[in-house]
C-alpha cells in the first residue's frame, strides 16, 4: 500500500527541483518536430540538399508562426533533409538524449510516413531508422521508446489506408496509430474506415482532436475512432458535458502547453485551461509536441507553466506525472515501478522539501 503523501508540506520553492527529477512520460511527441536547426543543416550539409535559409539563426527566424498551418509548412520544409535510415535514427537519437535528461522514462513517439513516402524515401527506411533509436534508448539511456504511426489528415483516407498497407510488413516496429496535421475543415470521421481496420490488427489508436478544431470533433474521436488517447483536447473547456464524459472514462488527454500558445490556441500560460481541466477530474499530461519548433521540451513546458499559474502546486505535478506514466501504453508492470518511484521522490519531498532545489 502507497503511503499517503503530505503535498501540502512540499513547498512552491521545491518545485523546480522535483519537477527535474520526477519520472514521467512523453506521450505526444513529433519525431519531425524534434529536429533543431543545428541538426537540420548538419543533415542538410550530408545529403546535399539546398535549404532556403543562410544560416542556423536565419532558420530559427523564419519560426513566426501565426497558426497551425503556418507552422506545418516550414515543419514540413525541414523534413526534407531527411533521407536516409542513419538520419532517422539521428534524429530519434537527439530527441532521447534530451529525454533522458529530462527524467522521461518512457516516450511514445509520433512519425509521419506520408511526409517522407511523398519524396520518394521509403517507409522502411523511416521505420527502422526510428525503431534503431528506440532500442539503442533503452539499452543506453534507460529510456523506453514506442512508436506510433500517424496519418496526415489534410490527404485522403484512401491515402492513409495504402499507408497502413505499406507499413503493415514492419508491424512488429510501431504499437499504434495517430491522426495529425491541419485539423480545419478535416473531422475524425473522415478516417473512421482506416481507424476501424487498426482496431482489428490490435494496434493502439490515438488523434489529434480539440485543438483549432471543435468539442465535436473530440466527440468524433471518441465515438467513431475509439481511439485510447486525445491528443491536445483543450477545447473540451468549451463544453461541460463533454468534459463530465471525459473525466468519467478516466480519456488522457495528451496537452502541450507551449505549443498551444506558440499556435494562438492560447493567448499565454495564465489563462491556459489546463489547471481547470485538471481540478475537474480529467487525465490531463502534459507534453513538448514539437519542440524544436516551440521553443521547450518536457520539462520547460511543465516549469514555464507552473511558473504562470501560481495556484498549481505539488498535488498538481504529482498528477501531471503520474497521468502521463499511468496513460502511456507501456506494460502494467513498468507503469507499477515507475508510479512507485514517483511516489518515492514525493514522499521524500514531503519529508524533507528544504533538500530539493532546481537541478538535473
Amino acid at each position: 500500500m502507497i503511503t499517503e503523501i503530505d503535498f501540502d508540506r512540499i513547498p512552491r520553492s521545491a518545485l523546480p527541483g522535483l519537477l527535474a527529477r520526477a519520472p514521467k512520460a512523453e506521450l505526444h511527441i513529433h519525431i519531425e518536430g524534434s529536429l533543431e536547426p543545428e541538426l537540420i543543416f548538419a543533415l542538410a550539409a550530408r545529403n546535399g540538399v539546398a535549404l532556403p535559409y543562410d544560416s542556423v539563426e536565419a532558420l530559427r527566424a523564419a519560426y513566426a508562426f501565426t497558426d497551425l498551418q503556418s507552422f506545418l509548412d516550414i515543419y514540413y520544409a525541414g523534413a526534407s533533409v531527411l533521407l536516409h535510415e542513419q538520419d532517422f535514427y539521428d534524429m530519434a537519437w537527439a530527441y532521447f538524449e534530451k529525454a533522458a535528461r529530462d527524467h522521461v522514462v518512457h516516450a511514445e513517439l509520433f512519425f509521419d510516413p506520408q511526409t517522407h513516402t511523398a519524396r520518394g524515401v521509403a517507409i522502411g527506411t523511416v521505420i527502422e531508422g526510428l525503431s534503431r533509436a528506440c532500442v539503442d534508448a533503452q539499452a543506453r539511456l534507460g529510456v523506453s521508446g514506442a512508436l506510433i504511426l500517424c496519418f496526415l489528415r489534410h490527404l485522403s483516407e484512401e491515402d492513409a489506408l495504402a499507408t497502413l498497407d505499406e507499413a503493415l510488413p514492419y508491424r512488429a516496429h510501431f504499437i499504434g496509430v495517430g491522426l495529425d496535421s491541419s485539423e480545419r475543415d478535416h473531422p475524425p470521421s473522415k478516417f473512421a474506415r482506416v481507424f476501424a481496420r487498426c482496431g482489428e490488427l490490435g494496434l493502439h489508436r490515438v488523434a489529434h482532436a480539440g485543438e483549432e478544431g471543435p468539442p465535436a470533433y473530440i466527440e468524433e474521436a471518441l465515438d467513431l475512432l475509439k481511439v485510447e488517447r486525445i491528443d491536445h483536447g483543450v477545447r473540451a473547456i468549451e463544453s461541460p458535458a463533454l468534459m463530465q464524459r471525459l473525466a468519467r472514462e478516466r480519456m488522457p488527454l495528451t496537452v502541450c502547453p507551449l505549443s498551444n500558445v506558440k499556435l494562438c490556441v492560447v493567448a499565454n500560460l495564465a489563462e491556459h485551461p489546463l489547471p481547470q481541466l485538471l481540478a475537474a477530474g480529467l487525465a490531463v499530461t502534459v507534453n513538448s509536441d514539437d519542440p524544436a519548433y516551440f521553443g521547450g521540451y518536457l520539462n520547460q513546458n511543465l516549469q514555464e507553466l507552473f511558473d504562470a499559474q501560481p495556484n498549481c502546486g505539488a498535488r498538481e505535478l504529482y498528477q501531471l506525472a503520474r497521468n502521463s506514466l499511468e496513460a502511456s501504453f507501456a506494460s502494467s508492470q513498468c507503469q507499477a515501478a515507475w508510479v512507485s518511484a514517483l511516489d518515492t521522490q514525493f514522499r521524500q519531498a514531503a519529508a524533507a522539501p528544504a533538500a530539493l532545489t532546481r537541478s538535473d
